[in-house]
Parts: C-alpha cells; sequence; structure tokens
C-alpha cells in the first residue's frame, strides 16, 4: 500500500481551513498532518521534513505573504510542493505565486474532485492551474505587446489605489521619473491615454485586482 500523501492547510480562516479538512479528508491517500494560521507559520511548519503537499492562500491579514512564503518554502532542499488555493486569479495575484515557485494553482471555487485531483498532481510534481488562470497566461504568451512585467503590474495596482507618482516611488523604492517610464509603458501597451484609463484596461483584462467597493 503506497503511502498517504500529507498535507498542511495554510489560511487564515479557520472556516477554509475546517472545510478544505473536511473535503480532503475524505480521500483515502490524502491525510491533514497540520495546519497554519499564518504565512509566516506555514514557512516553519514546512521545515519540519513530514508535508508533501502545502495548500497556500495568496492573502493573509498580517505579515509575510502566500508568494513569499511559497518563495520561502520552496527555496529549501527537499521542499514540499506548493499547492496556492485562493480566490484571487489576476495577473497581480498569479505571477508573483508561479514565478516564486508554485508547482500549482487552483481557485477556491473549484469543485472537491479538482481539488484532490490538484493535490495529487502537486504531490507528483506537475502542474494543475486553474481553468481562468492557464487561458490568462496563455494569452499573455499569445499576446506578448499587452502582457505588463510584474513591475509594471506593481505601478499600476499602486496607481489604482490612487498614489501619486511619488508616492509610488516611494513604495517601490523608485524614482519619480523611473515610475513615468514606467506609466509611459504601461499606456503603450494598453492603447490608453491616462492613469485613469490604464487602470480601467488592466482591470477589465484581469491584470490588476477590482478595487473593494465601500460598504
Amino acid at each position: 500500500m503506497t503511502e498517504p500523501i500529507r498535507l498542511l492547510l495554510a489560511d487564515d480562516h479557520p472556516v477554509v481551513r475546517a472545510g478544505l479538512r473536511a473535503v480532503l479528508e475524505t480521500e483515502p491517500d490524502l491525510v491533514v498532518v497540520a495546519e497554519a494560521a499564518t504565512a509566516e507559520e506555514a514557512v516553519d511548519r514546512a521545515q519540519r521534513g513530514d508535508v508533501d503537499v502545502v495548500l497556500l492562500d495568496l492573502r493573509f491579514g498580517k505579515g509575510m505573504t502566500g508568494a513569499e512564503a511559497t518563495a520561502a518554502i520552496t527555496a529549501r532542499p527537499d521542499a514540499p510542493r506548493v499547492l496556492i488555493v485562493t480566490t484571487y486569479d489576476t495577473d497581480a495575484d498569479t505571477l508573483p505565486a508561479i514565478e516564486a515557485g508554485a508547482t500549482g494553482y487552483l481557485l477556491k471555487d473549484a469543485p472537491p474532485e479538482d481539488l484532490a485531483a490538484a493535490v495529487r498532481t502537486a504531490a507528483a510534481g506537475r502542474t494543475t492551474l486553474a481553468p481562468t488562470v492557464a487561458d490568462r497566461l496563455l494569452n499573455r504568451l499569445r499576446h506578448p505587446t499587452t502582457a505588463l512585467t510584474r513591475r509594471e503590474t506593481e505601478v499600476l495596482t499602486l496607481v489604482a489605489q490612487g498614489l501619486s507618482n511619488q508616492a509610488v516611488g516611494t513604495r517601490l523604492h523608485l524614482t519619480e521619473g523611473t515610475v513615468k517610464s514606467h506609466l509611459a509603458r504601461i499606456y503603450a501597451k494598453l492603447g490608453a491615454d491616462s492613469r485613469t484609463a490604464a487602470v480601467a484596461t488592466a482591470t477589465d483584462l484581469g491584470l490588476i485586482r477590482r478595487r473593494p467597493r465601500r460598504r
């Protein structure tokens, strides 16, 4: 009999962790060995050598992000695989996580059977991507002229939050002139002639997150 796949669930919402555990533990070849409420806890727990796959959210309340945790986990020898399980599917979310070493990327609304299959695929070292994420990555390859670099995505995300060029530069440790250069390239790629138009286009294309409405 083969050994079960050992899982670490990392999410800052207890209800989400409980839901993942309930789904995964119905599978005879999967076992949840630990949970973590923060990215830092996930990094620490993943180092013990008794986890095969870490199911990791992207955004935690404070501290390290899921992408940062992914990089820290996968940088170690004999590291477990990281499967991102989140609600976010924009380029601003997916690209940093995949670049950090995530083996798979799944959305939380995936059917239970897809989740279990993605875990097994990740444990085998193969990639599973949510359909929307896979489509967006393919679109980047087919239309590279409209794809934003990671830095351009960071700049436009902060612009979408209402920050000035100077404030964006301060946040990203760039000169104001460099920020303007990034924006010029962003305008050219998106066919936009203003900050507002660039933000609207990038949001519609799923390149940056849609800002939540204030209640």
